[in-house]
């Protein structure tokens, strides 16, 4: 039953619906073109990279199920005032802001249950725990089927208010729901109540409020005798923290996150990890944007997710078996090496007929005619002056996705487009399995009081990355420089899997490619016990 309920707080996720449903709004927010989209990828990635090690610290020093509780509260009600404000006003801004909030309290969501809470019910089992991640995986996966598909076919079916309401309504249930499983959670699982954290401070404070070893009848003659001890002191209270030093600690706490994270011995797969969000070549807000510019409906657009999840899904599987057959560190270089291969069908997709890539035109056109001119530069595809514009009414967006189902009715061939997305969703596969690996890496060997804070480092990480890859759009937002994207973004995914190979190659040495379940233990000067299976 404990085991179930581990995995039951997923199952409510409604930002997935917002996640997906966002990048169709900014874009016909800002005239079918990315650079809406780009800049809230950017403020997104930014966020998170700045607070991310804050974030952790805070998991780290305050209760488990405060943490969960409050991350949870602040993430769905964020979601929930940006479908109503979306029902009312075109307030990209607001919009940008307040889903900014929302991710980072799902960033802190995610951190203290796939991060912690997982590890503290799965105890030592290791094998129970890579269970888990890979179910806790599919769950995500099944919300990205069947969040995208719902949110989709509403909106083209219906409309975009509808759309609103219905995820605003979606969030406010499952609320409820995640919040009482987290209890229940709680309550079945005592081993969440004591966090290591919490108990070196404990035992930090009554180390500072206990006397030291001097004997009671001479601690008692120099108070009768009017006399001053030099131990007294010490059981004097420490004086408050200057306001300098307090506005100093969230500086402090980022340059120690940091610091740690270097020094863990699974930097090099984390940052392996990091290189693959350096990309184009996922169903994030700009690849569904490029979507949407070339004819793609939000209902087709839904589907190709649902299917791209589903390749997820067969990477957990994939993950759990790899893992029995030929140990976890191992299990990382087949995922990689298969999520390569698949890649080359987006590099070729570059090249065939359909792919809008033109070197003639330049790269930064749109944004030079967006911030440097009066008038804004006209998109690839003509679309018609009565189209969605930010002081227009939320009725006038079924008008863009009319126009743009007649233009991919045109006589233009998208073998392109095929290709990308056959590439991008077949390498879920390989995507998700690396990733299952290197957060299992993360987890076992990473000590408990470090893992919020190791963790939000890692997520700060992923989001550097990300951040790049957000500026490098918002430089060329033109759907004809995406084939330079596609190419940048390959090249990062190989660098990444290479940092990966070279964390494996000193971690395994000659038994590299001895492939096997038991593996050497990945040991550090500072910490001797941390191992990898």
């Amino acid at each position: 039953m404990l085991w179930i309920l581990s995995k039951l707080p997923e199952l409510g996720k409604g930002d997935r619906m917002w996640h997906f449903a966002v990048s169709v709004f900014l874009v016909e927010l800002y005239g079918n073109s990315l650079l809406l989209t780009a800049v809230y990828g950017l403020v997104v990635a930014g966020s998170v990279l700045v607070m991310g090690a804050i974030i952790g610290d805070w998991v780290d020093k305050n209760a488990r199920l405060k943490v969960a509780q409050t991350s949870l509260v602040v993430q769905n009600v964020s979601v929930i005032l940006c479908g109503i404000i979306l029902m009312m006003t075109a307030c990209y801004i607001m919009i940008i802001t307040i889903a900014n909030i929302a991710n980072l309290a799902s960033t802190a969501t995610a951190i203290t249950i796939q991060r912690d809470w997982i590890v503290v019910v799965a105890g030592e089992n290791r094998s129970r725990l890579a269970d888990m991640n890979a179910t806790i995986r599919r769950i995500d996966q099944l919300t990205n089927i069947l969040a995208p598909m719902a949110v989709g076919q509403i909106m083209t079916f219906g409309s975009p208010v509808i759309g609103c309401g219905f995820i605003s309504g979606w969030n406010l249930v499952s609320m409820c729901v995640e919040y009482f499983l987290l209890w229940k959670v709680y309550q079945k699982t005592p081993a969440l109540a004591v966090k290591a954290a919490l108990k070196v401070e404990e035992a930090e404070m009554k180390q500072l409020n206990s006397p030291k070893d001097t004997e009671p009848k001479s601690l008692e003659q120099s108070h009768l005798m009017g006399g001053k001890d030099s131990n007294i002191r010490e059981l004097e209270p420490e004086p408050e923290p200057t306001c300098a030093s307090q506005m100093a600690e969230p500086f402090r706490t980022f340059r120690d996150g940091w610091v740690s994270y270097y020094n863990q011995p699974v930097f090099l797969a984390g940052m392996g990890l990091a290189f693959l969000y350096m990309t184009v070549l996922g169903f994030d807000c700009i690849t569904t944007g490029y979507a949407y510019t070339q004819g793609l409906s939000g209902s087709v657009l839904s589907i190709l997710m649902g299917t791209s999840a589903i390749t997820g899904i067969m990477g957990t599987v994939a993950f759990t078996w790899l893992r029995r057959k030929c140990g976890l560190v191992r299990t990382g270089l087949f995922s990689g090496l298969a999520q390569l291969s698949c890649l080359i069908l987006c590099v070729i997709s570059v090249f065939m007929p359909g792919s809008p890539l033109d070197l003639s035109v330049s790269p930064f056109e749109d944004i030079r005619s967006r911030f440097m001119q009066a008038e804004p530069v006209p998109p690839t595809t003509k679309i018609p002056e009565a189209g969605f514009t930010t002081e227009a009414p939320m009725s006038n967006v079924s008008n863009i996705v009319n126009t743009v189902r007649e233009i991919s009715t045109k006589s233009e061939p998208m073998i392109s487009v095929i290709l990308l997305f056959a590439g991008v969703i077949a390498a879920r596969i390989g995507l998700w399995s690396f990733d299952l690996t290197v957060t299992q890496l993360l987890q076992e060997n990473v000590i408990e009081s470090e893992r919020g804070i190791i963790n939000g480092v890692q997520n700060s990480m992923n989001y550097l990355l990300d951040l790049l890859h957000f500026i490098m759009v918002i430089l060329a937002p033109n759907p004809e420089a995406f084939g330079l994207l596609v190419l940048i973004s390959v090249s990062f995914v190989a660098m990444g899997h290479l940092m990966y190979f070279r964390f494996a190659q000193k971690t395994l040495g000659h038994q590299l490619f001895v492939c096997g379940p038991d593996e050497k233990e990945v040991t550090d000067e500072n910490q001797p016990n941390s191992s990898v299976v």
